[in-house]
C-alpha cells in the first residue's frame, strides 16, 4: 500500500515568454493540495528554490526569470 506522503504531483510548466514547454516540477501531492487550498507558495514548498516557486506561480522558466528579474540572490550560495 502506498503511503500518502510518498505520492507526487508533476506540475507541467509552460513559459509564457519563450514558449518553453519541456520541463516539470515534482512536489509531494500533500504539498500541492495545501498550495491549491490557499497556502503561500513559500510555505507549501519551502524546499524549492525561489526560481522554482516562481515557475509554479507564473510558469516563467528560469532563463526568462533571469532575463526579466536578474539573478536571484536566494538561489546563490553565500560564503561566510
Amino acid at each position: 500500500m502506498m503511503n500518502e506522503l510518498s505520492k507526487n504531483t508533476v506540475i507541467p510548466c509552460f513559459c509564457p515568454f519563450c514558449g518553453k514547454q519541456d520541463w516539470t516540477i515534482h512536489v509531494p501531492t500533500v504539498d500541492w493540495e495545501a498550495y491549491e487550498a490557499g497556502a503561500l507558495v513559500q510555505d507549501a514548498f519551502p524546499y524549492l528554490s525561489a526560481t522554482q516557486r516562481e515557475s509554479i506561480i507564473s510558469g516563467i522558466c528560469a532563463d526568462c526569470q533571469t532575463s526579466i528579474f536578474g539573478e536571484d540572490d536566494e538561489d546563490e550560495e553565500v560564503d561566510d
